[in-house]
């Protein structure tokens, strides 16, 4: 086929030739053909004189499709023409144009393109052989299909078929193959080929061994050629575990114990995979033995057991006491006995062995021997209902538990420590104290003997707090106690004050005002002391004022003041006489009483009262309002420039006093007992007054809130004239 190849290519380049000599002596422009494909024929020519550009056109013969055309400057003398279809002959025009677009000289020529090469889907179903397939390509009689060794060496190998597969064996494992095929039409001429590399699959790796190390699989292997990774399988008829690699060696971790694992390699490429190598088997290390059970047959001996173990071939235990001493037993059977003594704790494990090691370290378990009685202990109370126990710690004992016993009443408190405080024991109560030493693994040990310990009285029920006077509370309780004294006690920002007692109640005397004070009561006996009763709260009323101040303001309303009464937080004044009453009631220390009947007099009143609505009653010494002012204040005109003042009196034995005040000058007088009018001389005219006329006090004080009125006095010449009234001033009082 390769000789008809060459002959098929002879003729062609022949015919060529003849064409090429034909158009020359014909129009002197020659065209060959130097390249040929499946869809492209390339061509060259020489310049042709007088020719600027070129045109190249290519037409299928034996097919209908459209022509191509190909425009080329006068500087290119060769082309490809592509997109052609394959086994397809061509007619194929060349004209040689002028720069005016005349033809100078034209040439045909026919040429066919070749089949096109068939496209390959290469496998190698396995570690010796490749296998081909592809699709028929249109018109080709048959398909040359040649294989070698990508490096070079060996032979090749060709085959021809008509077929559209094809299977090379007794190839080399793991290589990497050049594949080369082409197709051929029904002259012989061969088309396109196609060219592939495609490597085997590698062979089964070689001399596999295993072997166990620190819980896990190594397995080791010869690389095999062409071999780009491996993959170990590790199989125990349950479970599968494996191991990826691209070197020669492999660790399988988590194999289980007691198990018989059986070991396989497949090696890889891109190509697919080997068959794996044969199964090595390789049996674990035992599992660590279960059912371990630890007992005290008889005192002073232990016996350990333990079930069977899967490959196991013998077994080892190792008994260590906390004393830091070790033994051991080696036996073939599932059982040993050891020495044992009291109060110590044994820690003991089990293993198995066999050809592949050491069963991994199981339960370790511990196991204490009964413990030994606590020595004297010691019981002191550290409160009424609380004893603290102590004694000295023995061997073996995890726990310690502490009774306390009184008729059907038990108290337990459990510890690991030498030491229990038993809490919440029932007082004015005689107890039976016993200490047992405990193991988890054996119990109490419960040969001790016990101590009797009596508990404090109770704490006494206060029942009642009464006031029996001014400054004494009687206070009463309740309790069970025996031969107890009780002492209560009232406690405050005061002070303190008790009395004592031995029956059901005592008085608290000189209790002082406005105090507060929390009351308890408690209990001493020989054993101790009680906690003290609920505190009971106890007010004694507030303090009475000490300093009062009473002050009139205008004719109607006093200002009552008054120091501050310990305990009080609200204060009641009353002012009282046969004509009528006033009160005010207040959180300060003073207050304004209206209502105030003038020259009149009062009893006064103060009730201090506390936060809890204690009350004290204050009585003060009498208060007498001061006179009434008068009425019908009026000023008439007096002959030699002197002016009459004149008013209705409330009262006959009242002294008043007179003010004027003017811009040009102040006049005071001040008329007998009994008189209704006062006179002055002398006064300027031509002036503006304000008049007040108040009765006098007792000291001869002037009252300050007597209304003002205002008169103008003018001029009549020298003299007063009219006297005019203007009215009533709103200036503070004179």
């Amino acid at each position: 086929m390769c000789g008809a190849k060459s002959k098929s290519l002879a003729f062609t380049g022949l015919l060529l030739n003849c064409l090429e000599l034909i158009f020359s002596a014909n129009t002197g422009l020659s065209v060959s053909i130097y390249d040929v494909t499946s869809q492209s024929i390339s061509l060259r020519w020489p310049k042709f004189s007088g020719a600027s550009s070129y045109r190249v056109t290519a037409t299928a013969v034996n097919t209908v499709g459209h022509s191509l055309l190909a425009h080329f400057s006068d500087v290119t003398f060769k082309t490809t023409l592509t997109s052609l279809i394959p086994n397809t002959v061509y007619a194929i025009q060349a004209e040689a144009i002028d720069k005016n677009g005349i033809i100078l000289a034209e040439t045909q020529i026919t040429q066919s393109t070749v089949l096109a090469a068939p496209i390959l889907s290469v496998s190698s179903p396995n570690c010796d052989s490749i296998a081909l397939s592809w699709k028929a390509v249109y018109m080709a009689a048959g398909f040359s299909v040649s294989l070698m060794r990508s490096d070079g060496l060996g032979r090749m190998l060709r085959e021809n078929t008509t077929n559209t597969s094809l299977i090379f064996t007794n190839l080399d494992p793991g290589t990497l193959y050049t594949i080369k095929a082409y197709a051929w039409n029904a002259n012989g001429m061969p088309g396109d080929d196609f060219t592939y590399n495609q490597r085997t699959s590698p062979n089964a790796p070689a001399d596999v061994k295993v072997a166990f190390n620190s819980g896990a699989l190594r397995v080791s292997w010869m690389p095999t050629e062409g071999a780009l990774t491996y993959s170990v399988t590790a199989s125990n008829g349950l479970l599968k575990l494996k191991c990826n690699t691209s070197s020669s060696s492999c660790m399988v971790p988590s194999l289980q114990c007691s198990s018989e694992y059986y070991v396989s390699v497949t090696a890889y490429n891109d190509a697919g995979s080997s068959k794996p190598t044969d199964a090595v088997s390789l049996k674990t290390i035992p599992c660590a033995p279960v059912n371990i059970s630890i007992e005290e047959d008889e005192p002073g001996h232990l016996l350990v057991s333990w079930s069977s173990v899967s490959f196991g071939h013998y077994y080892v235990v190792f008994v260590k006491s906390d004393d830091g001493l070790e033994v051991h037993c080696n036996t073939s059977y599932t059982q040993c006995h050891f020495q044992s003594d009291c109060g110590f704790t044994y820690f003991i494990s089990v293993f198995a062995y066999n050809k592949a090691g050491q069963s991994p370290l199981g339960d370790v378990f511990n196991y204490t021997t009964a413990p030994c009685c606590p020595s004297d202990f010691r019981a002191v109370f550290v409160s009424s209902d609380t004893v603290r126990v102590t004694w000295a710690p023995v061997r073996g004992a995890d726990l310690y538990e502490t009774r306390a016993a009184a008729w059907s009443t038990v108290v337990l408190c459990n510890d690991t420590a030498p030491t229990c405080t038993l809490s919440a024991l029932q007082c004015n109560t005689r107890y039976h104290i016993t200490v047992h030493s405990f193991s988890e693994a054996r119990g109490s040990n419960t040969s001790c003997a016990p101590k009797h310990v009596a508990t404090a009285p109770c704490s006494p029920e206060i029942k009642n707090v009464s006031k029996e006077g001014l400054s004494v509370i009687s206070v009463q309780w309740q309790s069970n106690n025996e031969d107890a004294t009780y002492v209560v006690t009232a406690r405050g920002e005061a002070g303190l004050w008790h009395c004592t007692s031995t029956g059901s109640s005592c008085t608290l005397t000189d209790l002082p005002c406005g105090s507060a004070f929390s009351v308890s009561a408690i209990a001493r006996s020989p054993a101790g002391q009680s906690l003290p009763s609920y505190s009971v709260p106890l007010e004694t009323a507030p303090c009475c004022p000490n300093d009062l101040i009473l002050t009139q303001v205008t004719q109607s309303v006093t200002n009552i003041s008054w120091s501050a009464g310990k305990g009080a937080q609200t204060y009641v004044t009353t002012l009282e006489s046969p004509k009528g009453q006033a009160k005010c009631g207040t959180l300060q220390n003073y207050c304004l009483l209206g209502c105030i009947t003038c020259g009149t007099n009062y009893t006064v009143s103060l009730k201090a009262i506390s936060e809890t609505g204690l009350t004290s009653s204050c009585t003060y010494q009498g208060y007498s309002s001061s006179a009434c002012c008068p009425s019908g204040v009026k000023l008439y005109r007096l002959s030699n420039n002197g002016i009459r003042v004149f008013w209705r009196a409330s009262d006959e034995t009242i002294n008043y006093s007179t003010d004027l005040r003017g811009s040009k000058g102040n006049f005071t007088c001040t008329p007998s007992t009994g008189q209704s009018h006062c006179d002055i001389t002398e006064i300027p005219c031509g002036d503006v007054y304000t008049v007040v006329v108040a009765p006098l006090t007792d000291k001869d004080l002037k009252l300050t809130f007597c209304p003002k009125k205002i008169y103008s006095v003018t001029c009549s010449g020298s003299s007063v004239g009219m006297v005019i009234y203007r009215g009533k001033s709103n200036a503070e009082h004179i």
